[in-house]
């Protein structure tokens, strides 16, 4: 019976720390970047509006193309999104330090092929990749945002399609 009473403790206690991890529970630097990714893979410009300055930076580093300013960045986001069906980014591991959010996972892409060289065709892809987003926790404005994406992963799935 006693350790019956001491491995219900002990499950009790372990599930009480994997409670911390809901949304309003997250440090506030990470509900911004939940909130910044949900508006980013919404095509929600308008929020993302909210999120940018004119100082913003958005640096796809394995592509090496880089935007600066609210305006910039929302007009390569509308043409890079444009005709897309679904997208959305699910997040396997986040982490801070400070204002510096580190997003770990694959963003999963539904839409035309014409974009990808495939015509007449809708591709789905997943493209794994880390993204780390810099806020001014002031403002809440994200002042940077860099991603290191698989491309050699996306142009094998493309491959087969």
């Amino acid at each position: 019976m006693r350790l019956i009473g001491l491995l219900c403790s002990a499950y009790l206690f372990l599930m009480s720390f994997s409670s911390q991890a809901a949304v309003g529970e997250m440090p506030k630097v990470q509900q911004l970047a939940v909130q910044y990714i949900q508006a980013l893979t919404d095509h929600d410009y308008r929020q993302l509006r909210r999120f940018y300055n004119r100082d913003s930076v958005f640096y796809d580093k394995t592509a090496n193309v880089t935007y600066t300013g609210g305006r910039h960045i929302i007009e390569f986001l509308e043409r890079a999104h444009e005709g897309v069906l679904e997208y959305r980014f699910n997040i396997e591991h986040m982490f801070n330090t400070g204002s510096l959010v580190v997003l770990i996972g694959n963003y999963h892409l539904r839409g035309p092929g014409d974009q990808f060289g495939k015509p007449g065709k809708i591709i789905e892809i997943a493209v794994p990749g880390v993204t780390t987003l810099k806020f001014d926790l002031n403002t809440e404005r994200m002042t940077e945002q860099v991603d290191l994406m698989d491309y050699q992963t996306m142009s094998d799935q493309l491959q087969s399609q």
